[in-house]
């Protein structure tokens, strides 16, 4: 089990700059929390190199962009992508003629979940096949990279590599029952996640939520030897997830979103992090609040833990913060709501009796229950509903915040991190707003 270590005083100014590089493991798709990253590489005056997971053409094969999705893709990231394909995952991997776990699961039943089987070895084969895939990837990846940084530029490599639901239809209807279900439709993710189709989602979020990270340090080892031999810092970077500490009566607490299912993984990405460390490479895993994007869409409730954020920047960052960031969210509410009203409604469900029942650090990530879930769900609901435009969201304008500020924090902590996994909370977030260096994220 990894210590709770967030970060309590805000990181000193990192060395990066002009000549210094920042590469980004993972492909842009929206504005998500790698967005804050590489607006502040770009803001110190860092070049910024992309990636991308590349496409899939209709007969599954993977192939690099085309000219005009490689445009689209760099204008997107406001920099050069290399483009060669790092997908993730195995779930297409078809070896010695068996089909793939994609195919073998195209005609499966939601029902049918508990009783799904796949052929014999097939998942462990694919899953060696995706792994030397990417790895080889990775390869060209760091020949490239060779080839296009100096030896005495500072680089900072960042990986942006998250999720794994394997891609076939039958899961979309389990998991909107797991993360959105309630009466009837309410399903146990402990059920789902000691099934076959829960155990495949566990190991592919392993593979790519995690595995990648190694695989990563791993694969920029030249890259690392030459920097070090010409006086470059090389670090390592990996966006975590491992709940949060927030506001909650009045005391900073950690809590976190149930059931977060993909927790194993992040707690295997945090593991890697150490491991590197302790061999003297700087990794470090940035366990970041929660955010709504179009990903967490599927997580109907994780966004109640944003609200709280309102009261951690009036405490942290006083007036000149607090005021105009409330103004523009009672803007977003209905005639007769209040920001707190907003926040009294969500302090009740964080602080609600259930929810410290289920939620403990010693044992994360918890499974759902049905009670737990119904009042989640009530509780969002109301939230949302308090809102006079349900595509104006308060949760959009503070998510904003969040992957600003944690971008910059990320970006100059790594330059020399207190630890291999990092907590950046509400309160810090907070003090980054009260101080110079948070300029212009309000």
């Amino acid at each position: 089990m990894t210590d709770y270590r967030p970060l309590q005083q805000l990181p000193e100014q990192a060395g990066y700059g002009a000549g210094d590089v920042l590469v980004l493991v993972g492909e842009l798709f929206g504005r998500g929390y790698a967005n804050g990253l590489v607006d502040e590489a770009r803001r110190v005056g860092m070049t910024v190199i992309g990636t991308t997971v590349g496409r899939r053409d209709s007969d599954g094969t993977l192939r690099p962009l085309t000219a005009e999705e490689l445009t689209e893709a760099e204008a997107l990231l406001g920099g050069t992508i290399i483009n060669i394909p790092l997908e993730a995952g195995f779930d297409m991997e078809s070896v010695d003629g068996v089909p793939s776990v994609a195919e073998q699961l195209k005609k499966a039943r939601p029902d049918d979940f508990a009783t799904i089987s796949f052929i014999e070895g097939s998942v462990e084969k694919a899953c060696a096949a995706g792994s030397a895939r990417f790895r080889s990837h990775l390869a060209h990846l760091e020949t490239e990279l060779l080839g296009r940084i100096p030896a005495s530029a500072n680089i900072l490599i960042a990986h942006s590599m998250a999720g794994g639901i394997p891609r076939a239809r039958v899961f979309m209807p389990l998991l909107n029952r797991i993360f959105k279900g309630t009466g009837d439709k309410y399903l146990s993710s402990e059920l789902f996640w000691d099934s076959p189709l829960g155990q495949l989602c566990n190991a592919s979020f392993n593979e790519v939520t995690a595995d990648t990270f190694r695989y990563l340090i791993e694969g920029t080892a030249t890259l690392r030897s030459r920097g070090s031999g010409a006086g470059a810092r090389i670090c390592y970077s990996a966006y975590g997830y491992h709940g949060t500490g927030i506001l909650v009566n009045g005391e900073y607490r950690w809590q976190s979103y149930t059931p977060y299912v993909q927790g194993f993984a992040k707690m295997r990405l945090e593991e890697i992090a150490a491991e590197a460390s302790a061999h003297g490479i700087p990794a470090t895993v940035y366990n970041c609040p929660e955010i709504q994007t179009n990903s967490s869409a599927l997580f109907l409730g994780v966004e109640i833990s944003l609200y709280p954020l309102l009261s951690a920047v009036r405490r942290e960052a006083g007036e000149p913060a607090a005021a105009p960031l409330e103004a523009r969210c009672q803007t977003m509410l209905k005639d007769g709501e209040s920001v707190a009203g907003l926040l009294d409604r969500a302090n009740q469900y964080l602080s609600s009796p259930l929810l410290e029942q289920i939620v403990d650090f010693s044992t994360w990530p918890q499974h759902n229950t049905r009670e737990q879930a119904e009042l989640m769900l009530a509780s969002s609901a109301a939230l949302l509903e308090m809102h006079a435009d349900q595509k104006q969201l308060v949760c959009a304008e503070l998510s904003r915040i969040v992957f600003l500020a944690t971008g910059r924090l990320m970006l100059h902590s790594s330059w020399n991190p207190a630890a291999s996994t990092i907590w950046l909370n509400h309160d810090i977030i907070g003090r980054l707003l009260a101080d110079p260096r948070g300029a212009g994220i309000v």
